[in-house]
């Protein structure tokens, strides 16, 4: 039986994709990244969290009128997105911290936007998680959402169901259901699509009512 998905194993597993996250993750999802800050930058200038920030692949792309915090679980991943801000001389990232997503260490209302990419199938209480960013990102505010979800049956949900298996190794949950993420009567959809390629990803975006 595959060990559970809780915090150490995902400090654990990021660990190790740390060094060559960029290089194999980077590719993948540079595409999704892109249609996340489109959304985000077509908003008015504001302060953004960025949960899961990870070796800050998406930090060059935030419009300088946003003020970004990151915040992530894994201090291999936040080092290397601290390197990206000095070297890159991102002077709107106002700070990246380690902390838990499901405890969020900022005041109700603090931010104008929350994002999350390819976070919500990694943290082990999705539900927790989407209820911390609801309560810090300030009414009429966006909270959006990148993610891979389960396919519902074919070859890819077949491998999905088999990878399942190793989901505290690779730190993730390779069958994740789209519903776990409509779980807050706060957030109200505004937008759904899938992204390419091969729409492995989906773009949500929800209103904090």
């Amino acid at each position: 039986m595959s060990r559970k998905l809780d915090d150490a194993a995902v400090v654990a597993a990021y660990a190790r994709w740390a060094p060559v996250y960029d290089s194999i993750f980077g590719v993948i999802t540079n595409r999704a990244i892109a249609a996340a800050m489109a959304e985000i930058n077509r908003l008015p200038a504001g302060r953004v969290l960025e949960v899961g920030v990870g070796t800050g692949l998406a930090l060059p792309l935030y419009r300088p009128a946003h003020h970004v915090t990151g915040i992530d679980l894994s201090p291999d991943m936040l080092g290397r997105a601290e390197r990206r801000v000095v070297a890159e001389g991102l002077a709107n990232v106002e700070g990246l911290v380690k902390m838990d997503a499901a405890a969020l260490a900022f005041a109700d209302a603090s931010f104008d936007v929350g994002v999350a990419m390819f976070v919500m199938s990694v943290v082990p209480d999705p539900g927790r998680v989407l209820a911390e960013m609801a309560r810090v990102v300030r009414r009429g505010g966006r909270v959006v959402i990148v993610n891979h979800f389960a396919a519902a049956g074919g070859l890819r949900g077949e491998i999905e169901r088999r990878l399942a298996r190793c989901g505290a190794v690779l730190g993730w949950h390779p069958e994740f259901p789209i519903d776990a993420v409509f779980v807050r009567p706060e957030l109200k959809l505004v937008a759904k699509r899938r992204l390419a390629p091969f729409g492995l990803y989906t773009l949500i975006v929800f209103e904090r009512e």
